[in-house]
């Protein structure tokens, strides 16, 4: 089984591109900030997550830096060869499904941003 629920704030912006042949596959990156308790003290995993088509299309338009969401997907691995010839690994969440987690007036407190949100 390979089941992921994330809530956290995005980091920056969503980055999207089309790099499909025929452009019209969208997909989507962001990374979360996501708040880890212990008795000690406060931390935070920065998780980066890719959307394609229409979700890809959704977080480009309604998410922004410090929005507050809920992530659910599957951990994607895989590596690749970085112009000095290292070889880097690379852990990501595939988005499933993505929900807003607070209201337009509340997130207004984490980024300034007048655009109604749909509900998805």
């Amino acid at each position: 089984m390979n089941n992921v629920n994330l809530i956290g704030r995005l980091v920056r912006d969503p980055e999207t591109k089309y790099p499909e042949a025929d452009g019209q596959v969208a997909v989507t990156h962001y990374t979360l900030a996501i708040n880890r308790y212990n008795k000690e003290k406060n931390e935070v995993a920065y998780v980066r997550c890719v959307a394609f088509g229409k979700a890809a299309e959704f977080a480009e338009s309604y998410f922004f830096k410090g929005i507050k969401i809920a992530v659910s997907g599957r951990i994607a691995t895989g590596s690749y060869t970085d112009k000095d010839g290292k070889t880097v690994y690379t852990t990501e969440i595939v988005v499933e499904r993505q929900e807003f987690t607070e209201s337009k007036k509340q997130g207004e407190n984490a980024n300034a941003n007048s655009e109604e949100l749909p509900f998805r």
